[in-house]
This record gives C-alpha cells, sequence and structure tokens, in this order.
C-alpha cells in the first residue's frame, strides 16, 4: 500500500495495493471483505485490479485506511483475510484497542499442515496465550467460539513438538445435554468419541490424522473422559480440561489435584452453558471462587468481542446475551 494515496477529489481517493495477490488477499472471497468494511465505515470501497477507490468523507476514508493498517501483517503476505478478521480489526479501532490489535496479530503461534499461520485474532486472546505460558493452571472462561480450546490446543500441540512436554492429555467430563452415554450405542471409544471431536479437529490441523492412532498408543496423546483422571499423577504433561462448566465440584478438585511436577493444565469453559442441571454447582464456578488470587493460577474471561467463528455466531451470543438479560 502506498504511504500517499492518490486524491481525485475531497471525497475521492485510490489506494494502490504492491500486487494482485495482495488485493485478493484483502478484498476476501467474492470482495466480501470490502462490502462488510463499506457497509462499517459508511465510505464506499472497491477494488479495481490491485487498485482500491474509496468514496465518502475524510472521517469515512481515514477509518478506512486505519483498517488497511491493522490489518497489513495479513494482506501484505498475501494471508487470506475472512470476514471475521475484518471484523475484529474494525472493532478493535472502535474500541481503542488498535495497538493492541496490532500486537496480537504480530505474534505468530504456529503453522498448520497447511501452512497457514495461527495468530491470537484478539487482544484477550493475545493474553490468554501468555497466561497459558506463564501459569502452571490457566483458566479460559467465556462464550463459544472465543478460541478458548483450539487456543489451548495450539499452545499444547507446539509445546509436545518442541519436547516441552512428553505427553498431551485431552478430557472432557462425559455430560452432555439431555442423553446419557448408557443409551448411545457402541463401546466405551465409540461412546465418548463424540464429546472429544472438538479437541480432535484441533489436533487434526497439525497432526497428520494417519498418525494419531500410533501416538495415542504409545501414549503420547491421551484422550478420555474425566472419569479415567481419577487417582492418577500427571507429570511431564500438558493437560487441557475442556467444558469444565460440565464437572461438579468435586470432580474439578480431582482433575486440579492431578497436576504432577513439570506439569501445565489449561481448563476451558462457558459458564452460561452448564448441563449439570437446576439447583447443581459448577465446578468451574467453585474454582473461580476459590482459587481467584492463589499464586501460580491465571483467569482469563472472553466476551461477544471475542468471538471468532462464523459472524452469525457473534449475533446469535449477543442476542442470547441481551435476552437472558431481561429475563
Amino acid at each position: 500500500m502506498h504511504d500517499n494515496p492518490t486524491s481525485l477529489s475531497s471525497d475521492f481517493e485510490v489506494i494502490s495495493l504492491s500486487n494482485p495477490q495482495q488485493a485478493m488477499s484483502l478484498a476476501g472471497t467474492q470482495e466480501a471483505n470490502l462490502r462488510w468494511i463499506s457497509r462499517s465505515s459508511g465510505a464506499s470501497v472497491t477494488l479495481r485490479g490491485q487498485d482500491l477507490y474509496l468514496k465518502g468523507t475524510p472521517q469515512q476514508r481515514q477509518q478506512v485506511r486505519q483498517w488497511l493498517e491493522l490489518l497489513k501483517p495479513l494482506w501484505q503476505t498475501g494471508h487470506p483475510v475472512t470476514v471475521i478478521d475484518a471484523e475484529q480489526a474494525f472493532r478493535a479501532l472502535s474500541g481503542q484497542e488498535a495497538a493492541a490489535y496490532q500486537q496480537a496479530q504480530a505474534g505468530i503461534l504456529a503453522r498448520t499442515r497447511k501452512g497457514e499461520l495461527i495468530r491470537p485474532k484478539t487482544p484477550r486472546q493475545q493474553e490468554y496465550v501468555r497466561a497459558i505460558r506463564t501459569h502452571d493452571l490457566c483458566f479460559g472462561i467465556g462464550p463459544a467460539g472465543t478460541g478458548k480450546t483450539y487456543l489451548a490446543a495450539v499452545v499444547a500441540i507446539t509445546a509436545l513438538q518442541n519436547r516441552e512436554y512428553e505427553r498431551l492429555i485431552l478430557t472432557r467430563p462425559a455430560v452432555e445435554a439431555g442423553e446419557k452415554l448408557g443409551f448411545l450405542p457402541g463401546d466405551l471409544v465409540e461412546k465418548v468419541d463424540p464429546y472429544l471431536r472438538p479437541l480432535y479437529d484441533a489436533l487434526f490441523e497439525f497432526i497428520d490424522p494417519a498418525k494419531l492412532p500410533q501416538l495415542m498408543e504409545q501414549g503420547v496423546i491421551e484422550v478420555a473422559p474425566l472419569a479415567y483422571m481419577r487417582g492418577r499423577t500427571l507429570s511431564n504433561a500438558f493437560i487441557i480440561l475442556d467444558e469444565a462448566q460440565n464437572t461438579t465440584p468435586e470432580q474439578m478438585k480431582m482433575a486440579l489435584t492431578r497436576l504432577g511436577f513439570r506439569s501445565r493444565m489449561v481448563v476451558t469453559g462457558d459458564l452460561t452453558q452448564t448441563d449439570l442441571g437446576k439447583h447443581r454447582m459448577s465446578g468451574l464456578a467453585a474454582a473461580e471462587r476459590i482459587l481467584t488470587g492463589v499464586e501460580g493460577v491465571a483467569f482469563c474471561y472472553f466476551d461477544q468481542r471475542d468471538v471468532v467463528r462464523h459472524p452469525l455466531v457473534q449475533r446469535i451470543v449477543d442476542a442470547y446475551a441481551r435476552y437472558e438479560g431481561q429475563s
């Protein structure tokens, strides 16, 4: 992007990008990003070749230029820019978090098997990654789609590949909405697998699915229901306890006290999505009350601004938050 856009009139200017690949990256699929920023800023933003045509007030065009600058680490290298990236950058501008957003984008966590770069997408995601790396026990609490489990898995797999830990343990309580495991067909592995699927999905981005069974047979990666953690001491391991809002206080205490020497644990959950039933306290809520302020323990909180799934998920979370606030 040229430092000095060509101004054609008081409400119109052209910004030239360096090559067509950058232009395609920034514009997104079927120019969805440009349509989104046009709606959000009020300016008209169109692409001709590798030139961006901006039409609007000086303030609107300045907002678009700031948005372009925040996304520069992505489109400058030809990295695909999604509508989610576009929204997060604009939200950072609106919330005066531009500096924190830029810092987050500069931190590359890992590269997937397909060569895609994984970065924190929001300032709170960056704080979460930092907390995971600097605390033996870290809690990630917030709504669906904020990257709690995925980012923990990325940090864990990277640490495993760097031989910082001997094994990776992924676990969830086998509690689900409206069903019991006993009513599902199949053996234990087949019964548990649907509840651990999100953890598998994160693994498959970095590990060849064909190699995963061998790693599991060797004990390098273990995926199991929380009940199987009882009575064990987990040393030299990176442990992720997912869906922790569905633990009881007793289960949570059991899980946390499994932590052995040279081990690290990340606990993730959404306190608004518990399936324990009414009048049963969540182990995650109890841990929050009991462990806040304890040395070596970090609590990281996410909200609707950190939702990085499909844009519709953001609107769904917002709508439910408004509804629940009225009831």
